[in-house]
């Protein structure tokens, strides 16, 4: 079964209510409807500001009441409060937003999960061949330093376990194990140290076992069999989704946002009706174990 169709099914058995802060752009309205008639979700619109929403945020998040109530007028952050106040399981926002929002909206009213130090964001890559793949970070985070690979590849690894199944990371870099030196080399193998993923390791030794075996890489996950792809700046992380979407046929879902204590989902800006859809299944499965 096709990861979407696995999805789709979690989704219906779920039936969590998601909370559409955009619901007047017509994409969100017909996505929403479909959602609703296909029994994935009950979307939920904007509440008036509840007592709820005002202490998630004052004593959950330790703001001032008077900073919560002025905050809370703002859609983003109302939808983020909905969320976390436990009126609604998760938020798709982003097609009249910029990313940059939506992500402070979700820091400052849901927070960031447990040992995360930062959001980020992966691709769910559909391959031809029926391969199904992370790639991280491709929409975020500019120039990760170490600490900052490691926990981009440890919720990347959560979000893998959430959809595919057992994670496979590799932390990918222009060199392979000792073979090479250099600041950006010696980050990707700091981060490896950190968290015990594979790394540093090139592209093809990190999917091919052949080419994994005549590196004696052994048999480590990630190095020859990998399904999370760590790349090692967005420049690289951008760069390989899109490669990977017009030389192999790729079918490239997301950004998804990774990292939040609740589930949050941040659509293109030119989403349409399908992908808001897709992406609102994917959002709810990150919330549940695989």
């Amino acid at each position: 079964m096709a990861v979407l169709d696995r999805l789709y099914e979690r989704a219906r058995a779920r039936q969590a209510r998601v909370v559409f802060p955009e619901l007047a752009d017509p994409r969100v309205a017909e996505a929403a409807a479909r959602l609703q008639a296909e029994g994935l979700c009950t979307p939920l619109e904007l509440s008036e500001v509840s007592p709820a929403q005002v202490a998630t945020l004052v004593e959950g998040r330790g703001m001032k009441e008077a900073l919560a109530r002025r905050l809370l007028t703002k859609p983003l952050y109302r939808a983020a409060a909905m969320v976390a106040a436990g009126e609604a399981e998760a938020m798709v926002a982003g097609v009249a937003s910029p990313t940059r929002r939506v992500i402070e909206a979700a820091a400052m009213a849901i927070g960031l999960a447990p040992g995360v130090r930062l959001p980020s964001s992966f691709f769910l890559m559909v391959f031809p061949d029926g391969r199904e793949m992370i790639f991280a970070d491709c929409a975020v985070n500019l120039a990760p330093d170490a600490e900052e690979l490691a926990a981009i590849a440890t919720a990347s690894a959560a979000s893998c376990k959430a959809l595919l199944g057992p994670a496979r990371v590799a932390l990918l870099s222009f060199s392979t194990g000792t073979s090479g030196s250099g600041e950006s080399v010696d980050r990707v193998r700091a981060a490896a140290r950190m968290t015990g993923f594979a790394g540093p390791v090139q592209a093809d030794a990190a999917l091919n076992p052949r080419i994994a075996a005549l590196k004696g890489l052994g048999r480590k996950p990630g190095m020859g069999d990998a399904n999370v792809l760590v790349f090692p700046s967005l420049d690289a992380g951008n760069i390989g989704y899109k490669l990977a979407q017009e030389l192999a046929r790729a079918q490239a879902l997301g950004p998804f946002l990774q990292g939040f204590a609740r589930p949050v989902c941040d659509l293109s800006r030119g989403a349409t009706t399908g992908d808001i859809v897709d992406a609102t299944a994917v959002t709810l499965a990150l919330g549940q174990p695989g």
